[in-house]
This record gives structure tokens, C-alpha cells and sequence, in this order.
């Protein structure tokens, strides 16, 4: 354990070196005599060090009071040092329990289970609707009331659903002060009924058998590109969302088990989703793979084979089969997907999950990659019978459950 006395009569020695003083707090001692406060700790597997403050601008009992509040950001499982690059913007006056200041906490835990897009939409969000109004307030104290007032000024843009989007995130990050013993209630869940109602904007899509099957001969006769006309004709099959799509990979790809597996970082929520493949999707990608299958992407790009093909590939492909953006999207093969599978009495369940849709449970996550992976299998192998029945004419039976 160190004093003041040591710390005051420890001198340079032309090189530098430390003292301890116990819980992973030390005081190095530069060549010129500087006497900086470091902290040491372990964080995911990796030793790091975090600043504290120089001696005797720092005394020794302030010195220790931030080793604590390290240490009970770590036991939160917090990395310090990652929270305080996320806070160095904030107003000093603002105390490590104000909504910022928790919200930026909250940050710091929860990003690296996000995808970039989702975690910067997320963080513009607090930073911009947010923080302003309710930012330097303590958590503890926030209202119903205040909340309320922050949702008006963003309706008042006639924004609904970031309205709805900000009181989601209010709400998660007022329960993660609740988790760590700084809050009591969250005033989000009285605020029910007190907002309007969002109005669903789907994506266009085609959901008559008859136009489906007119658009899967157009698709089968596009003049684009090869690479081009597979991605088009593999879309309906496997309708996942076009950014999945694109970034389709060969190792991804397993042939055997006719599985596609797209890994956690691909995926909205960094989770990792299973896409069994039809007949028809194999076949597809069999007839690909001896022009692109040399390389990483299942559809490269036309200028570079290290990049995807372009994000608008698909859409305007179906543009320029006469499909216009109010009609027919390459997003909307999702939805044409749910619409049919529901009518024809497939598991809801095993639908959604194949649309990948939802947060999933924290300790389930790691599982549920597989749910439902047998009854999804059986789906996946009708839906593209049933595409291929449409295609060419042929009855494909209804799925027994659907009565």
C-alpha cells in the first residue's frame, strides 16, 4: 500500500518505473519525475491500462475512489476505458448517473453485439433527439412527464416511428440503470396509449399466384448479366434482405448440407442465421460457381471481384423488367415469402424466424441460430417448389397444415 510519503520522496531514476498500491492501482514515476496515477485491468481477455490523473494534482484517496469506480464498471461488465472515449465530450459537470452518462455506458456494453449501420442510427438518435432535453438529468429522476415532452418535439417533425424508436431506447437504457442499482422505475412503460399509432409501410411486393408466376418468367428471361440474373433468380428462394444477399459469400455455402450459413457480424442483431437451400437455389448456385466460385463473393462486383456486386443490383434489375419501385422491390421477395408461407399454414413461427426477425433473448442468442431448423427445411424445400410449380405451370399441393 503506498502513502503520501513514499509517493512524495519517490525520485527519477532515468528510467521509468512503478509503485503498487493494490487493486490493480499504481503510480509510474517517468524519467523526468512526472508522477502519473495508472490503473491496471484485464478487459475481454486483454490487459489495458487506464489513466487516473497526475500526483499531487490527484491525491492518493482520489486516486483510490476512481480505482473503485473502475472496478464496479468492470463487475457491470464495462470496459472504463472504452466509456471514457465514449464520455470525453460530455459536460464535466454531468455525474456518472445522469442519462447521458448511463446511456453512454449503455453504449459502450451493447455496441459491439450491433451492426455498424444499427449502432450509429442508435447513437445519432440519443445525440440528437435525446441528450439535449434529458442528457444532464439524473436518471433516477426522470418523469413520464419528460419523456413525454422529448416525444413531442420528435412527432412534431412527423417522424412516428423515430418517435417510437426513441421511446425504445429511452426505455432500455432507463432499465439498464434499474439493472445497475441507479434507477427504480421506468417512466416509459406509463406512457402507453400516449403516442400515435405507426402506420405500417410495407415494401412492394407481388402476392397474386398468377403475377408471381408472370415475374418469375421475367426473371428467368432477364438480358442483364450472369451474375446479375442468378442473384435476381435467387432472391424469391431465399428472400433475405438484399444486403444479405450481396455479400453472399462461397464459404458461407455448404453444398452438402444445402445450408447457407451467414455469419453474426452480416446479420442486423449479430446473430448468426441458417438459410437452408432448395433444389432450385442449389441449382442456381451449381450453374454460378464455375465463373465466380474461384473467388470470395457468390456475386462479385462487375469493376472488382474483392467487392459485392452494388447494393441497387437487384432492384434494378427488376426495373428494368418493367417492375417500378411502387410495384415490385428486391426487399419485397420477403414479403411476397411471409404472405404466401402464412396462407398456406407453415409454422408462424418457423416464418419468422426464417425472415430472421426479432431481437432474441440474450442467454438464447447463441442457440437460436438452429430454431425451428427442421420444420424450416421442410418450408424452404416446398417454397421453392411451389415457385418452380408457378414458373412453369405446374400444381404444387397445398401444405398439409394449411387445411
Amino acid at each position: 500500500m503506498l502513502t503520501d510519503s513514499n509517493i512524495r520522496n519517490a525520485k527519477p531514476t532515468g528510467k521509468a518505473y512503478s509503485k503498487a498500491d493494490g487493486g490493480g492501482l499504481f503510480i509510474l514515476i517517468t524519467e523526468t519525475g512526472s508522477k502519473l496515477w495508472r490503473f491496471a485491468y484485464r478487459f475481454d481477455g486483454k490487459q489495458k491500462r487506464l489513466a487516473l490523473g497526475s500526483y499531487p494534482d490527484t491525491p492518493l484517496k482520489l486516486a483510490r475512489e476512481r480505482r473503485d469506480e473502475a472496478r464496479q464498471m468492470l463487475a457491470r461488465g464495462v470496459d472504463p476505458g472504452e466509456l471514457r472515449k465514449a464520455t470525453k465530450d460530455m459536460d464535466e459537470s454531468r455525474t456518472e448517473n445522469s442519462f447521458e452518462a448511463v446511456a453512454r455506458e449503455w453504449l459502450v456494453k451493447f455496441t459491439p453485439k450491433w451492426t455498424e449501420g444499427h449502432a450509429t442510427k442508435i447513437t445519432r438518435r440519443l445525440e440528437l433527439d435525446i441528450f439535449p432535453w434529458l442528457g444532464a438529468r439524473a436518471v433516477n429522476e426522470i418523469t413520464a412527464k419528460d419523456v413525454l415532452a422529448v416525444l413531442r418535439r420528435i412527432e412534431a417533425r412527423g417522424v412516428i416511428e423515430t418517435v417510437h424508436r426513441a421511446k425504445q431506447n429511452i426505455g432500455q437504457v432507463i432499465r439498464y440503470a434499474i439493472a445497475t442499482g441507479r434507477a427504480e422505475n421506468d417512466p416509459t412503460a406509463a406512457l402507453l396509449g400516449a403516442l400515435p399509432p405507426i402506420v405500417q409501410k410495407h415494401h412492394a411486393t407481388i402476392v397474386e399466384p398468377a403475377a408471381i408466376a408472370e415475374l418469375l418468367r421475367a426473371v428467368d428471361g432477364y438480358q442483364g448479366s450472369y451474375v446479375s440474373r442468378a442473384a435476381l433468380r435467387l432472391a424469391p428462394l431465399v428472400f433475405v434482405r438484399p444486403g444479405e444477399l450481396r455479400h453472399m459469400e462461397w464459404g458461407e455455402i455448404n453444398m452438402e448440407s444445402s445450408t447457407w450459413t451467414i455469419p453474426p457480424e452480416k446479420m442486423k442483431m449479430r446473430e448468426r442465421h441458417i438459410v437452408p437451400l432448395s433444389t432450385q437455389a442449389l441449382a442456381i448456385l451449381e450453374e454460378l460457381k464455375p465463373l465466380t466460385g474461384g473467388g470470395r463473393y457468390v456475386f462479385p462486383g462487375e469493376r472488382s471481384a474483392d467487392r459485392p456486386m452494388s447494393e441497387n443490383t437487384v432492384n434494378a434489375a427488376l426495373r428494368r423488367l418493367g417492375y417500378e419501385v411502387g410495384v415490385m422491390t428486391g426487399h419485397g421477395f420477403r414479403s411476397m415469402a411471409s404472405t404466401i408461407l402464412n396462407e398456406h399454414g407453415w409454422n408462424r413461427d418457423a416464418i419468422e424466424r426464417q425472415l430472421s426477425h426479432g431481437e432474441r433473448d440474450q442467454v438464447r442468442g447463441a442457440y437460436n441460430f438452429a430454431e425451428h431448423l427442421t420444420e424450416r427445411r421442410k418450408m424452404m424445400r416446398w417454397w421453392g417448389d411451389f415457385l418452380e410449380g408457378l414458373m412453369t405451370g405446374k400444381v404444387v399441393q397445398m401444405h398439409a397444415a394449411a387445411g
